[in-house]
């Protein structure tokens, strides 16, 4: 004995709100904004201080954090490993995802990891324990970027987003967008200052080693190097190269991770490969030519380079030959770190030397497993002591897809030196 007509036409409209609700439900919690923060439940890991030579192989791009993790970068989400030293990529050791939101930037101070989103979001998170130290609003990143699999560009080159360390002590955390620049306490993300600017006129270039942050704004007129105080965002100095022209390219130099505590800079036109090297203080940039070369680099008041073949380090304020090393045909620059100076050569051997006296610190080949050294170096990272080299597929092809670009599934090797 069935329903009743119009008992059977209500029960089928009762099941079928019931199916909609139930695939609204599933829908909301799929697509709804959601963030999942995982924290470590294990200790946090001791110091690291593996002997030279390479540590193993990775398939994305490390940021070496308090000398303890590894912290990585994936599309929607921001992860750490340990120990620093490991071999491979091991079972994360704390996680942070948002969701729709792209991951833009990484950068990292201390045991404090800061995230951008591409809705501007700033996230922080205790390295100690991956848990949110503070969230804040920013202004969003600026026009789209390749990223590919190792994510080398947000937690190597994070765009937009600075660690300044301010006269008074404190860390700013500045981030800029199209429109305006915001600058929030490390500590706690409580906003310290901000900046209106007009739309995509001001680029940050760097935070200096004197509590500064630089940018070239062309809003009005020729384009100006800017400097603000750090912690207060007041303007100390605008100031123009000698016979600059309407445009100018700055390109910091001396800097740590996340173009932070940088020492000097380099300014250009675009397009033009010669351009001018200065030191950074508390007034305004001071010439130096052992910079001029588009090649040089700066590291602890040493300016470094490979001249005809020959590596060379000179006195970065004076221009004094300091040491050469003629021995190494072929050494490129490779990256710079407070006390290293790193050259890779024609075999793909890794050679560390003092940045004062051009003596050799460390010398192995940048080999792992039975991977071989026929590779070509792509982005390169340099902190803690470590060197990480993304390892390209000779001959490289910029415009061919992640298999075709990269030697293998784990590019990324990793060494103390």
């Amino acid at each position: 004995m069935g329903f009743p007509n119009g008992r059977r036409r209500i029960a089928v409209a009762v099941a079928a709100l019931l199916a909609t609700a139930a695939v609204a439900v599933t829908v909301y919690r799929v697509l709804a904004p959601a963030e999942v923060s995982t924290p470590a439940r294990a200790g946090y890991p001791p110091a690291a201080s593996p002997a030279p030579g390479v540590v193993g192989r990775l398939p994305v791009a490390p940021l070496i954090v308090d000398d303890r993790l590894r912290v990585y970068a994936a599309h929607r989400q921001v992860y750490a490993d340990r120990p620093v030293d490991g071999r491979h990529r091991t079972t994360p050791f704390w996680s942070y995802r948002r969701w729709p939101a792209a991951l833009d930037a990484v950068v990292a101070s201390g045991t404090t990891v800061v995230t951008r989103w591409s809705d501007g979001r700033l996230v922080a998170l205790d390295a100690r324990t991956g848990r949110v130290a503070w969230q804040s609003d920013g202004p969003p990143p600026v026009g789209e970027r390749t990223v590919r699999r190792t994510g080398a560009a947000i937690t190597w080159d994070p765009r937009g987003l600075l660690v300044a360390h301010a006269p008074d002590g404190r860390q700013a955390v500045v981030a800029v967008g199209a429109d305006r620049t915001r600058a929030v306490d490390l500590a706690d993300g409580r906003e310290l200052w901000r900046a209106e600017v007009g739309a995509g006129c001001r680029e940050a270039v760097g935070g200096t080693a004197s509590g500064q942050v630089v940018s070239v704004d062309s809003c009005v007129g020729p384009a100006t190097l800017e400097f603000r105080d750090a912690a207060t965002g007041a303007v100390s100095l605008r100031w123009r190269p000698p016979d600059a022209g309407d445009e100018l390219v700055a390109t910091p130099v001396g800097c740590g991770p996340g173009r932070s505590g940088c020492a000097g800079l380099r300014t250009s036109v675009p397009g033009d490969d010669a351009g001018r090297g200065w030191l950074l203080g508390a007034g305004e940039p001071t010439a130096a030519a052992a910079l001029d070369r588009r090649d040089a680099e700066l590291v602890d008041g040493t300016a470094v380079a490979v001249v005809d073949g020959v590596a060379v380090g000179s006195s970065a304020r004076t221009g004094a030959s300091l040491w050469r090393r003629p021995d190494l045909p072929g050494a490129r620059l490779l990256a710079v770190q407070p006390g290293r100076v790193h050259l890779l050569t024609e075999t793909n051997d890794l050679l560390t030397l003092d940045p004062a006296t051009g003596a050799q610190r460390s010398f192995f080949a940048l080999n792992a497993g039975s991977d071989g050294v026929g590779w070509a170096p792509g982005a390169v990272y340099a902190a803690g002591g470590f060197v990480a080299v993304e390892r390209l597929r000779k001959p490289v092809d910029p415009a061919g897809d992640d298999q075709r670009y990269y030697l293998t599934s784990e590019p990324v090797i990793l060494a103390a030196t």
